[in-house]
């Protein structure tokens, strides 16, 4: 049984190495992409051309493709003025046609076989332009990659049949020697040694396999840092850039605040007594004045206080009924006094007439009271104390009020405050203000708002740490609501020279922060960067790019989606 066992594990290295016959190599597939045009490739300080074409035969109409974009921002350059001659040849005569908006159709004979150069004069809005195309190649056909080229041969000395017949014959040997008991002791550390040479060779083996991992052609092979985007596509997606530049930079600080009424701003409309609505004289939405009625309400009285009313409605009344006879009598002895004023005495007549003057005063006064007094007891106006707009009602027509709730409410949205939260470090910023800026959560509204500040934390909350700072929004166009909330950006004076690059252009590739760089037409990289401060649209970068640089400021997502899935 001993012996079997011992055979058994002998074999053990031959059966692992017979699975070894498979060519897991010629498995593989090429990686590398076809090349399916030449081009060649010019820029100036204004413009970037590319002409792009296959098989070119001379003595037959070559057709290529020309695309004109602005060298420091990418965008197509539309409706140019093209003049394109071959250098050294002026016979050969070339059409030019525009297909899109920056692509041009070049049509030509190109007689012989050889590297020629175009001169292409532009005029555009960018101005007049001189440039050269050179390396325009006729004749050349575009290399196809050999089948054979994507196996590797295997050698004879590496290959697992070797393997596994050495390991049959040294398991042989060691077997034989196993039988033998005088020398037992070497055989059996013989065969712990012959067992373990198969698997030391196998796994140096593999381990150098790996060697071509940096060409790119082994599966498991990294991302590569460049990446091609055709012009097509560039202009498809809009894919813009942006050269880097040294300039000024504010630090900033961003602060959630809340916008809330200003104490000018809102008025709530209440019932100082307990009635009925019956007349609402405005609209939700509509602009009122102060002082303008909003809604007439009849008092609601109790039968106690309507008794007292009436009693004294009735003293009034007869308070102007004395005043009415009074009037009368002083009228009627003045009348008759003036007519006999020849024989009666003259200051009978003055008197008469300084009682009817009387008179006639207490009758104006009591004429009208006891009417304005029933009126003002069961009807009363609700006004509006400010300028501005009218919110929803709370009551409708025809519903019973109390006191002291309320109908509707009055606001003001041309000035609003705007309540942060801001913490103890960015709070320092607020003693070196450079300026306050926020903007409107309302998309067609690409405004910046200035912000003033109205008042700064007297206290601390005890949760958080945080202090409650309040901002005035000047010039708010009512683009603001109650209770939204907005970004507040705080710029502090202290103004730094270093590198800075538009924070949108800034995308983050398995989690680190990246940028797009444009090498060459077609050719872009990746580059991870450290970040520095930051404010609302820009952020200074640490390491990672350089001052002159071409970076992707548009179409970021598009061109992460593109390098990805290379």
């Amino acid at each position: 049984m001993i012996k079997q066992l011992f055979f058994l594990l002998l074999l053990l290295p031959s059966f692992v190495y017979a699975h070894g016959d498979e060519d897991h190599e010629n498995d593989k597939k090429s990686t590398a992409k076809q090349v399916t045009y030449f081009s060649s490739e010019a820029t100036s300080g204004l413009y970037e051309l590319l002409v792009k074409y296959k098989n070119i035969q001379p003595g037959k109409e070559a057709i290529l493709k020309l695309y004109v974009s602005n060298f420091s921002t990418n965008k197509y350059i539309d409706s140019a003025s093209l003049q394109i001659t071959v250098s050294g040849h002026p016979n050969i005569k070339l059409l030019i046609k525009q297909l899109d908006k920056g692509v041009y159709e070049i049509k030509g004979v190109f007689p012989e076989k050889k590297i020629y150069s175009l001169t292409v004069n532009i005029n555009a809005d960018l101005g007049p332009d001189l440039m050269l195309l050179s390396n325009v190649e006729v004749g050349k056909e575009l290399e196809t990659p050999s089948s054979t080229d994507a196996h590797t041969t295997t050698k004879w000395y590496s290959s697992s049949w070797f393997f596994g017949i050495t390991g049959l014959l040294i398991g042989l040997l060691s077997m034989f020697f196993v039988m033998k008991k005088k020398s037992r002791k070497v055989s059996v550390a013989l065969l712990v040694f012959c067992c373990m040479i198969p698997t030391a060779v196998y796994n140096a083996a593999s381990a150098h396999g790996g060697d071509d991992d940096e060409t790119g052609t082994n599966a498991g092979g990294a991302i590569s840092n460049t990446f091609i985007v055709e012009k097509e596509s560039q202009f498809l997606f809009n894919i813009l850039t942006q050269k880097i530049t040294v300039g000024n930079f504010n630090q900033s600080t961003q602060a959630l605040g809340t916008v809330v009424a200003s104490p000018q701003g809102n008025a709530v409309i209440q019932s100082p007594q307990t009635g009925k609505i019956i007349s609402i004289k405005v609209n939700p939405g509509q602009a009122v004045n102060a002082g303008q009625v909003i809604a007439i309400v009849e008092q609601s009285i109790d039968a106690g206080t309507q008794s007292s009313i009436i009693a004294q409605n009735s003293d009034w009344q007869a308070k102007r009924n004395e005043a009415e006879a009074q009037y009368t009598a002083a009228k009627i002895q003045y009348n008759r006094l003036k007519s006999i004023e020849d024989i009666a005495a003259k200051k009978d007549v003055t008197e008469a007439k300084a009682r009817l003057e009387q008179a006639e005063k207490n009758r104006g006064l009591y004429q009208n009271i006891p009417l304005q007094k029933v009126q003002a007891a069961k009807y009363f106006n609700l006004t509006s104390p400010i300028t501005g707009v009218v919110g929803n009602y709370n009551y409708a027509v025809g519903s019973f009020i109390n006191s002291g709730e309320t109908l509707l409410e009055v606001t003001n949205l041309n000035r609003v405050f705007v309540e942060t939260q801001i913490f103890t470090n960015d709070a320092e910023q607020l003693k070196n203000i450079e300026k306050i800026t926020t903007t409107s959560n309302n998309k067609s509204d690409t405004s910046s708002y200035q912000l003033k500040l109205i008042s700064t934390a007297q206290s601390v909350n005890g949760d958080n740490q945080s202090q409650k700072v309040i901002f005035e929004i000047i010039n708010s166009k009512a683009q603001f609501k109650i209770g939204e909330n907005i970004n507040v950006n705080i710029f502090s004076k202290n103004v730094s020279s270093q590198i800075t690059i538009p924070t949108d252009a800034i995308s983050e590739i398995n989690g680190k922060p990246a940028v797009f760089i444009k090498d060459n037409a077609e050719k872009y990289s990746i580059s991870y960067i450290s970040k520095g401060g930051s404010n609302e649209k820009f952020t200074t970068v640490i390491k990672g790019v350089e001052e002159g640089e071409r970076i992707v400021t548009a179409g970021v997502y598009q061109m992460k989606s593109i390098y990805l899935n290379q």
